[in-house]
C-alpha cells in the first residue's frame, strides 16, 4: 500500500490511485474516506473497486441506501453516512458489523463515525486543489 501524499489531475488519476490500493488489500481493511463535496470519494472507491476485481461502473454513492456490497477478489463494503448527521443513526445501521467481516470496508464521509472507526484502519483524505486537481492523502492508523 502506498502510503503519503498524491496528487491527481482528474477522476482517471485518482481510479489509478485507487485501483493501485485496492490491489494490495488482503481483506480486513477498513478504510476510513474523508473529503469535500465533490472531491472524489466515489471516484477512488471506483478505482479501489477495480483493484479488487469489480467493475468500476457497478459502483455509485450508496448516499440513499447507505450501503452496497459487491462481490470480486475480495467483498467490497462500501458505505456513505453522508444523510446521517447523528451519532445515534451511525451505530443503528450496524457500522461496526462490517469491521470483522472479511471484506474492504470504504467508509464515505468516515468523520460522521469517527468514536466508532476501529483504531487500525486507513484514513484516506481528499482536498480540492483547484480546478480538477485534488491532493490524496493516505495514512495508515494503528496495525494493519
Amino acid at each position: 500500500m502506498n502510503f503519503g501524499s498524491h496528487e491527481t489531475t482528474g477522476p482517471d488519476q485518482t481510479r489509478h490511485i485507487g485501483n493501485t490500493l485496492g490491489k494490495t488489500l488482503s481483506g480486513g481493511e477498513v478504510l476510513a474516506i474523508t473529503g469535500d463535496l465533490g472531491a472524489g470519494k466515489t471516484c477512488l472507491i471506483q478505482g479501489i473497486a477495480q483493484g479488487l476485481g469489480i467493475a468500476s461502473s457497478d459502483i455509485t454513492s450508496p448516499t440513499f441506501t447507505l450501503i452496497h456490497e459487491h462481490e470480486g477478489r475480495i467483498p467490497l463494503f462500501h458505505i456513505d453516512l453522508y444523510r446521517l448527521e447523528k451519532p445515534t443513526e451511525v451505530e443503528a445501521i450496524g457500522l461496526e458489523e462490517y469491521f470483522s467481516r472479511d471484506g474492504v470496508t470504504a467508509i464515505e464521509w468516515a468523520e460522521r463515525a469517527t468514536p466508532l472507526l476501529p483504531q487500525n484502519r486507513v484514513d484516506i483524505t481528499l482536498s480540492h486543489e483547484g480546478g480538477n486537481n485534488r491532493r490524496i492523502t493516505i495514512t495508515k492508523k494503528g496495525e494493519l
